[in-house]
């Protein structure tokens, strides 16, 4: 395919070989934390302690990670291909920007930023979070918290996403488990308006079954070698 739309996700596969810890694979974070605990505004009411020293350490390792070549080859295909290319990502890392990639989709916020909690004001933040941090814009204190999407919210940005999808050629999902809604259902809406699907994996996901075709093994081979044969050349 040399034109068309290609829309991209993105999950917590593409940043696992940069160091940043999966959430459903056998070992990932998950198994060490109970999302109820840490990543929904129930746990985040019962105790906003945990929940932003969880989130303190995710940072710093975001903060410490750095690009691997899947996202080096997205940020290819996105500067090289003749076509239109979106990149959503499920990710809250920052490791795509970093990459070279631009206008990037973050349905499940960023960890990078801040987000009040009586105001709904967002913006960057780098640094620990601490209870008694006050909002920049409204001035409350204790209301501070990561601009991230947990359990039982609603994602960013899916009404832009759909549209995207809706027009898409090819949707491709790379480092997804294919078990988080909404964006477990995307490869299905694509599909059904005519698009082309394709899974690159480290394994099948829990939706293999609906795609049309499958690349396995890790994202750092496996995606700068589906960008070389888009675009034609050997990388």
């Amino acid at each position: 395919m040399r034109e068309g739309h290609i829309v991209i996700l993105t999950g917590a596969g593409v940043s696992a070989e940069s160091g940043l810890g999966t959430f459903r694979d056998v070992g990932g974070l998950w198994t060490k934390y109970d999302f109820a605990d840490v990543a929904t505004p129930e746990g985040y009411a019962r105790d906003p302690g945990l929940v932003l020293d969880f989130y303190n350490a995710r940072r710093a390792n975001c903060r410490g990670a750095e690009p691997n070549a899947a996202h080096a080859a997205i940020a290819r295909l996105q500067r090289e291909y003749q076509g239109r290319v979106t990149l959503v990502t499920q990710n809250i890392d920052d490791l795509h920007e970093r990459g070279g990639s631009s206008g990037v989709i973050h349905m499940h916020g960023q960890i990078l930023r801040a987000l009040c909690a009586a105001c709904g004001h967002q913006w960057g933040w780098a640094g620990a979070m601490a209870l008694d941090d006050h909002c920049h814009s409204c001035a409350a204190v204790g209301t501070v918290r990561p601009d991230v999407v947990w359990f039982g919210e609603m994602p960013y940005h899916m009404e832009e996403i759909w549209a995207r999808i809706a027009d898409s050629d090819l949707f491709a999902a790379i480092g997804t488990s294919g078990s988080v809604y909404p964006a477990a259902g995307f490869v299905a809406d694509a599909r059904h308006r005519g698009a082309r699907t394709l899974e690159i994996n480290l394994e099948p996901s829990e939706n293999a079954a609906v795609f049309d075709q499958r690349l396995l093994g890790p994202a750092s081979e496996t995606v700068p070698d589906w960008v070389a044969g888009l675009l034609g050349g050997s990388g």
